[in-house]
């Protein structure tokens, strides 16, 4: 059984003490490609070693995160460029847009993500959105950028069906993590309804682990648990489930 984790931040500092160890134990879940996002340039030397050191299972995005879009954000952004124009990434991410901690910014992160999309697309690469507070802002731009040129992932999705739907229309994925397995992350309640073959999955390591880890330390080797709740959800065993959501994670990432 082969499992991927379409998000996980390896290079956290919350694995600083035990990184060899945790990845370890994805590769003892069945869990042997990693899919790494990008925050800002700050980031970049550390994913770049992670990838030297496990070129067969650690595959890079480039990208910078909304909340990391501050005061130099053109800077980044031309970072973000010139690493783009430097070498081959996974996919462009993560972008999108964030109002939960601040919404002053909203229109630079505006720009950062509808910037970051046409790079994708100068690139024919994937885009993987982060989206907190946000679904009208982030469909308004998606709307804009619309096109069999724009695909990607809805990293850590947690709207409703109606939401799910309308990610969906935009050639997006829906990457479903650790909240699937909360009492009240109600997804779960419609995800029935969304053809698996528009899923993906996640663990958005080390945040959102999923029950009977929630509130601690998430790592990538929890996707295993993520992959058995959809098998409750779907009516499917735990290699379907494998089997179909990493053939949907390769489809879009190219690899």
């Amino acid at each position: 059984m082969i499992l991927t984790d379409t998000h996980t931040h390896l290079y956290s500092e919350e694995f600083s003490e035990d990184r060899d160890q945790m990845i370890q134990r994805a590769f003892d879940a069945g869990v042997t490609r990693l899919f790494v996002p990008s925050i800002d340039s700050s980031y970049t030397q550390p994913m770049y070693e992670l990838e030297a050191k496990y070129p067969e299972n650690v595959f890079l995005m480039m990208g910078l995160h909304p909340t990391y879009v501050k005061d130099n954000y053109e800077e980044e952004l031309a970072h973000v460029e010139r690493e783009l124009a430097s070498r081959k990434f996974a996919a462009v991410g993560e972008i999108g847009i964030d109002l939960y901690w601040d919404e002053s910014t909203l229109k630079q992160q505006q720009y950062a993500f509808k910037h970051q999309i046409q790079l994708a697309k100068k690139y024919k690469l994937p885009i993987n959105i982060h989206c907190r507070d946000a679904f009208d802002e982030v469909f308004e731009v998606l709307e804009s950028e619309k096109g069999d040129d724009l695909f990607g992932i809805f990293h850590c999705f947690t709207g409703n069906f109606e939401q799910a739907q309308q990610a969906i229309s935009y050639n997006m994925k829906l990457g479903i993590g650790g909240v699937v397995t909360f009492k009240n992350g109600k997804i779960d309640q419609f995800l029935n309804d969304i053809p698996i073959s528009n899923i993906v999955l996640e663990t958005d390591s080390p945040y959102l682990s999923p029950v009977p880890h929630r509130g601690k330390r998430n790592e990538s080797s929890y996707t295993k648990l993520v992959a058995e709740k959809l098998a409750l959800i779907y009516n499917k065993n735990l290699t379907e489930i494998a089997e179909i959501t990493t053939k949907n994670a390769l489809d879009i990432f190219g690899i």
